[in-house]
């Protein structure tokens, strides 16, 4: 179960002791153990407070660091502005309007969005770890949204717990064909190449599937009637990517919504996909980027896909999983991952490094 640690820039440096070397091209970087070829090194001043901070030698690769090395706002200037636009950028403010609030300029809130972006990916990866294996039905779509204009159209493929709505996946974004009106219009000069949506949930199901190797009853995936779900599956069950598990595919094709249509179908179909269609709710209200009619593209796709890795962690650890009755758990709470709802102080309490996670 995790437990939230105190923030770094809150402990006495005093009792402050490194528990790696930063540097990715130390030995010492992914030490497991108890790290103790250091010694302290003098410190440095600066403005904001502390105003003296400690540094470190490492005996091992020479380098000296700090113990700001090891916080999420190494390097940064206005460090006090890392936490209110984590918040900001899930409550459906682009990056003008949160610069406006918080009396910065724009391009500073598009920096701290990747920063916390690949900090928000290496924690979902984290909670990943501690989740083992997978012990119920997993709710599987793509999200479709734009970057940089409405001729270029991506799509984010999501894998969502059925029962405790915990975010378990998300693939990487990836062009999609043109539909409907919009592929007669008059494209972009540069115009990248079209990719299946197959591709994202193959990417998306590796992932599941890992998590599902230990499970003797392998992985109940539920989709919609997408063509290209087939072909992934097909795909995946003649390729073995996960040899000694097996893959069940239930398949709830979308009914006819029209007056008058069967309204039995549309309950079936809607209680099964509920997770997945409550997230996408959720993500095109959170965040100003996703809504149908905005001028907030995202301007690169690894912003994009950030930006939905900080939303995921938000929905798994932070925000409730219903706001309208008394039960106040999370879905990280359901899975027994952690004890009590997390906020943003808890998530950013410490740096995470890419090296050192399995």
């Amino acid at each position: 179960m995790l437990e939230p640690r105190h923030p770094i820039h809150g402990r006495r440096q005093d009792r402050f002791r490194p528990p790696h070397c930063p540097y990715e091209q130390c030995p010492d970087h992914k030490v497991s153990g108890r790290y103790s070829r250091w010694k302290r090194a003098g410190h440095y001043t600066r403005k904001r407070r502390p105003c003296r901070v400690r540094k470190y030698l490492c005996h091992t690769c020479g380098r000296s660091f700090s113990r700001d090395a090891f916080s999420t706002t190494y390097f940064m200037k206005r460090p006090e502005l890392l936490l209110p636009a984590a918040q900001l950028l899930v409550s459906g403010c682009a990056n003008r309007q949160i610069a406006r609030s918080l009396g910065c300029a724009a391009s500073t809130i598009t920096r701290m969005s990747r920063r916390l972006g690949e900090h928000a990916q290496l924690f979902q990866q984290m909670l990943l770890n501690e989740v083992g294996s997978i012990e119920e039905p997993v709710v599987f779509d793509h999200f479709e949204t734009f970057v940089r204009s409405q001729q270029e159209r991506i799509g984010i493929g999501t894998a969502v717990g059925q029962r405790s709505w915990f975010v378990y996946a998300l693939s990487s974004a990836a062009y999609l064909r043109m539909k409907g009106r919009s592929r007669k219009k008059r494209a972009l000069k540069v115009t990248p190449k079209p990719v299946q949506p197959r591709e994202v949930v193959r990417s998306t199901l590796e992932i599941a599937r890992n998590l599902v190797q230990r499970t003797p009853s392998g992985l109940d995936l539920v989709t919609d009637d997408h063509p290209a779900y087939r072909s992934a599956m097909a795909t995946l069950k003649r390729d073995r990517l996960a040899p000694g598990s097996h893959t069940r595919h239930f398949v709830f094709p979308n009914p006819d919504r029209s007056p008058g249509a069967d309204r039995q179908k549309v309950w079936i179909r809607d209680r099964a996909m509920r997770a997945v269609d409550a997230l996408h709710k959720l993500l095109r209200h959170s965040q100003a980027h996703h809504r149908r009619e905005t001028i907030a593209f995202g301007r690169k796709r690894a912003l994009v896909f950030g930006r939905a890795a900080l939303f995921a962690v938000w929905r798994n650890v932070i925000k409730l999983v219903t706001e309208r009755r008394p039960t106040r758990t999370t879905p990280a709470m359901r899975l027994g991952l952690t004890s009590k709802q997390w906020g943003w102080r808890d998530v950013f309490a410490e740096r995470l490094f890419a090296a050192r996670q399995p």
